[in-house]
């Protein structure tokens, strides 16, 4: 990967937040629901009102969230998940009735204030291998469709969040920008609709997604504050790779007709986790200087004025895809329980946690501390807590990376047994566990306490009964003691 990184996102029908800041954006958040236990609607909106968001970008258009948005003041992007695609461009009626069921009866009746519908998520990943190529764009046009037909089509505007990876620098340089070769005719057809409909393009970008991919990649070009080699452009000066990256889609649209299309960056953020350069402090200080670079209202190199972004993202979500990278799951600016994780000024004031969070008991699951290391079941127990929990935040350079041994194994447990509401079959793992009051979190290694759910009094993390969860533990129990 070059400097400019121009594969700088990754996200897979999940999630986020991001931000925009200026008297004509404000401020953007991605909220994702994959979590186990995620905190109730209301309570997420309350969270967006008390930091001043004063826009949400949603992944699908689930009718509870819509409903706690209603009267909320906050603009909506609804989402439509890629594997919805297939029906919706084969079949212009599904697109009608998706419109009436997610758009209009809120926009009408529940006083919720959509102002764009997200056609798929970063339908165009090359990991994707062409899954959406033939989809993606007519659905975009049925769903447009089904707009005006409901008579919104001036008041909701389609657009389809991609990846940066949909274009390319043929040089070192944003000047060399132009689509992505194998996807360039579709990308300009789909530019010209979105044109024609007065929509806007989105396009998610993630510096830290660079420094993933290259580990020679200067650390300072991702943030803001002091890249000491700038990128002279034909006498535009690159000093981060955010300009650099949004300038080069800037190009190829200027290059291809359509230079003054409004542009929307629907995911950037940092994550706190999983990863050596995850982390809360290089999470501050990208989130806070982002921040303060768009606030000034001076745009990039190409492109002047406000910049419309949504951080992403707002909550962690713990059952997120790890495909990309164990730091998937930790992209929030808050924790799990909505508590923030690091200080961050957002419109002069710092973030304001969630309120009224009730927590299951005060508990937590731990490896005996008379079991040898040597014990055989403990690796198989091991492997069942992290393939079934998360221990994404164990490993080389992570929040949990110092523990040792016992304390890697009582993380797994504990994790496992707290996704499970704390049922008792849930840390019993072959005579290696138990249960203990006092908290074993060690420095910034968190061992977590979920919250109270609806379900949690009866039903385990993936949604079945807990007596099925039960029987499942058991199950295992009984084969790890009998190999």
């Amino acid at each position: 990967m070059g400097v400019l990184g121009m594969s700088c996102s990754v996200t897979f029908a999940t999630f986020l937040l991001f931000m925009v800041v200026g008297s004509a954006s404000g401020i953007g958040a991605n909220w994702g629901t994959q979590a186990t236990h995620p905190l109730p609607p209301s309570t997420v909106v309350k969270l967006l009102r008390d930091n001043g968001f004063e826009k949400v970008k949603l992944f699908d258009a689930d009718s509870r969230t819509l409903n706690a948005l209603s009267g909320s003041g906050i603009q909506v992007m609804v989402g439509i998940p890629n594997d919805m695609l297939y029906s919706l461009a084969n079949n212009v009626y599904a697109a009608e009735k998706w419109v009436e069921k997610n758009v209009s009866a809120h926009v009408s009746s529940n006083r919720v204030d959509i102002r764009y519908v997200a056609v798929g998520n970063e339908p165009f990943l090359s990991t994707y291998n062409g899954s959406f190529l033939g989809t993606t764009f007519p659905a975009l046009k049925n769903v447009q469709a089904a707009l005006i037909k409901a008579g919104l089509g001036n008041q909701v505007k389609v657009t389809v969040p991609l990846n940066a990876d949909v274009y390319e620098s043929s040089t070192t340089l944003p000047s060399g920008g132009d689509f992505r070769p194998d996807i360039h005719d579709l990308m300009v057809e789909i530019v010209k609709f979105l044109s024609d409909n007065e929509a806007p393009f989105t396009v998610n970008i993630y510096p830290f997604i660079s420094l993933y991919n290259d580990p020679s990649f200067p650390v300072d070009y991702a943030f803001f504050d002091g890249y000491s080699s700038s990128l002279n452009d034909n006498g535009k000066i690159y000093q981060n790779v955010f300009d650099a990256n949004h300038d080069t889609l800037v190009w190829a649209l200027q290059k291809n007709g359509y230079g003054n299309m409004s542009i929307i960056v629907g995911e950037i953020g940092w994550p706190t986790d999983g990863d050596i350069n995850a982390n809360a402090k290089y999470a501050q200080r990208f989130n806070q200087g982002f921040i303060s670079h768009i606030s000034s209202g001076n745009g990039t190199p190409m492109r002047s004025g406000p910049v419309d972004a949504y951080f992403f993202s707002l909550i962690d979500e713990d059952a997120k895809s790890i495909q990309p990278g164990n730091f998937e799951r930790h992209w929030g600016v808050f924790n799990y329980d909505g508590t923030p994780k690091y200080n961050l000024t957002l419109n002069s004031r710092g973030l304001v946690a969630a309120n009224n969070i009730r927590y299951l008991a005060r508990q937590w699951c731990v490896m005996l501390s008379t079991v040898s290391l040597d014990n055989s079941e403990v690796a198989l127990s091991v492997s069942y807590a992290c393939s079934r929990a998360d221990c994404t935040s164990l490993g080389y350079g992570t929040s949990c990376g110092n523990l040792d041994a016992y304390g890697n194994i009582s993380y797994a447990f504990n994790s496992y047994y707290q996704q499970n509401n704390q049922l008792a079959s849930a840390c019993k793992f072959s005579n290696l566990s138990v249960l203990t009051t006092t908290n074993p979190s060690v420095g910034d290694c968190k061992f977590k306490i979920m919250i109270q759910t609806e379900s949690s009094s009866l039903n385990g993390s993936s949604g079945a009964p807990a007596k099925l969860v039960d029987m499942v533990v058991l199950t295992f129990i009984f084969l790890v003691t009998v190999l």
